[in-house]
């Protein structure tokens, strides 16, 4: 029986060196998925505050479905459903062709569009948190729409908003865990191989535990550091 550091150790012996590449594969997927979910989020606060009245119902619907599907089964949708639509197409052109989704794209997709609809209401709220007399000051000085935006609108959006994308990150960093299902070497397949292999499934998933954990209170102080820049940004204002 190999002793606990063979097993953690770097070399054909050892699996530190795949659980490292489930590491790299875990915070890839995180921060690929980050600006993609802020984004799009950021656009459906924009329609459910908007005056028009089919825009807001349509951003309502948005965050409606993805807040209400579980997370795995909208992995699972994104995955395999896009899959059989591309493959519907190709065969209109080719019958005899093939195509398979990249796994890590599927991934970013489905876990940006659950990110996207919690960072919208995140988003909604700051938004409302800023009177109306902000908006008016700045069209009072003759700014135009989008300098309100940005000048006087952003950035106090984005001081009012930190907290909650703080833990939404952290939320979005444990869902990676879940693209396991679909083939993806992250931290817990990674973890799930070793266990197998070796029959040490509380050694190995121990380790992914601890992993985890490291990577949230390493996200916790980036937070912190940037609340901090934020905070003497508005204060220098």
């Amino acid at each position: 029986m190999q002793s606990v550091w063979t097993l953690l150790s770097w070399g054909p012996e050892g699996w530190l060196d795949d659980i490292a590449y489930g590491v790299f594969i875990t915070v890839s997927l995180a921060l690929a998925t980050l600006p993609v979910g802020l984004a799009i989020g950021f656009v459906v606060a924009l329609a459910k505050q908007s005056n028009e009245p089919s825009l807001r119902l349509a951003g309502n619907v948005y965050t409606t479905i993805f807040r209400g599907l579980p997370e795995l089964l909208t992995l699972f949708l994104v995955y395999y459903g896009v899959q059989t639509l591309l493959q519907s197409l190709v065969h209109m052109i080719d019958p005899t062709a093939t195509i398979e989704v990249n796994s890590f794209v599927s991934g970013m997709v489905a876990l940006g569009v659950v990110f996207s609809s919690y960072a919208s209401e995140v988003f909604l709220s700051a938004f409302r948190a800023i009177p109306r007399g902000q908006y008016e000051g700045g069209f009072a000085i003759g700014l135009t729409g989008y300098q309100t935006m940005r000048l006087v609108i952003l950035p106090q959006l984005v001081r009012i908003a930190l907290p909650g994308l703080a833990n939404l990150w952290l939320i979005l960093l444990k869902d990676t865990a879940l693209v396991s299902a679909i083939g993806l070497s992250d931290i817990l397949r990674q973890s799930g191989v070793a266990a197998r292999v070796t029959r040490e499934p509380f050694l190995f998933f121990g380790v992914a535990c601890l992993i985890y954990l490291v990577l949230a209170i390493i996200s916790s102080f980036g937070i912190n550091a940037v609340e901090r820049s934020v905070s003497q940004s508005g204060a220098r204002r």
